[in-house]
């Protein structure tokens, strides 16, 4: 039974709050190894915007997002298995084994006691996890890695290049769905990192074991083989690849999701200090207009700008 794995990200360009990584996982039987899984799942899930019909919508999470938190709530956590009972912020990055933790609980705005969900029904979330087992498809849970501003200034001033911090985030979910058990062949679908072509020597650095090849090379996609390892692997980058591929859309969509959940609290910390501040979603215009704003009660606060500021 193979893997297919998305990879995607949230958040790369603000200046305020965290970058998110995430990789979304599913074991499918063999058949489906090369099936669009929208179709397989058309029964209970959707791709397009509209009218809600009851059934998940599973989309590049911009599109999602546009149509309310609550549909892109309910589409992750139905990935990720819900709890029980609500559960804090901090719980369920615990559960999801989140990368990046111990540098979160440093950041001064991070409490993680929002509770979740904030919107969604977790009834309507569990069914899906029932629906997918029934189509013979079984999730992992999704692994997200979150980067704070220090640990992102950390890396430009290191290496003068952003585009690195994409790089060390991908190599850290590749070590952690290679771990994904039982050594079954891995199909790989990351959206492509900016107008790069060439992914070989990256990925041969990433991996450190193995040998790397290059199958195709282009703007329309890349694709690498990777021979030497305990399963077969085959790596794909390409534009867009969250409108493309199931498992992309919903890395996305976690992605975004966890982004989202952690502005909240960034926003409410800083609310509490300066009452009737607006709140931002961190992007370089609104972000240059919430810092101004801000700046005094970082000076009092004895907070450092690299702490909050990503510099790029």
């Amino acid at each position: 039974m193979p893997w297919i794995v998305g990879i995607d990200e949230a958040g790369y360009g603000p200046n305020l709050g965290p970058f998110v990584m995430s990789a979304a996982a599913l074991r499918v039987s063999d058949e489906l190894a090369n099936a669009c899984l929208w179709q397989v799942l058309k029964p209970f899930v959707r791709r397009q915007t509209g009218e809600d019909d009851g059934r998940l919508l599973i989309d590049d999470s911009k599109r999602v997002y546009a149509t309310g938190l609550k549909r892109l709530e309910t589409g992750v956590l139905a990935a990720c298995l819900p709890a029980e009972r609500p559960e804090p912020l901090a719980d369920f990055l615990e559960r999801l084994g989140a990368l990046g933790r111990d540098e979160l609980r440093q950041e001064a705005w991070y409490t993680g006691q929002t509770v979740l969900p904030l919107e969604a029904s977790p009834e309507r979330c569990t069914r899906f996890r029932e629906q997918s087992a029934d189509a013979r498809l079984h999730w992992a849970l999704p692994r997200p890695v979150i980067v704070c501003p220090t640990q992102f200034n950390d890396v430009l001033e290191r290496t003068q290049n952003k585009g690195a911090v994409l790089g060390r985030c991908l190599g850290q979910l590749l070590h952690e769905v290679l771990a994904l058990p039982d050594r079954e062949p891995m199909t790989i679908h990351i959206d492509k990192h900016g107008g790069r072509n060439f992914y070989g020597p990256l990925l041969q650095e990433l991996l450190g074991r193995g040998q790397v090849r290059a199958v195709e090379e282009g703007p329309r996609r890349s694709v690498y083989e990777v021979a030497g390892l305990n399963r077969s692997l085959r790596l794909t980058f390409q534009p867009e690849a969250d409108g493309e591929h199931f498992c992309v859309a919903l890395a996305s969509m976690v992605s975004k999701y966890l982004r989202e959940v952690l502005m909240l609290e960034f926003n409410r910390f800083w609310r509490r200090h300066i009452p009737g501040l607006k709140p931002t979603a961190g992007y370089p215009l609104d972000a240059q207009r919430f810092w101004r704003a801000i700046q005094p009660t970082v000076a009092t606060l004895g907070l450092d700008r690299r702490t909050l500021w990503r510099e790029k």
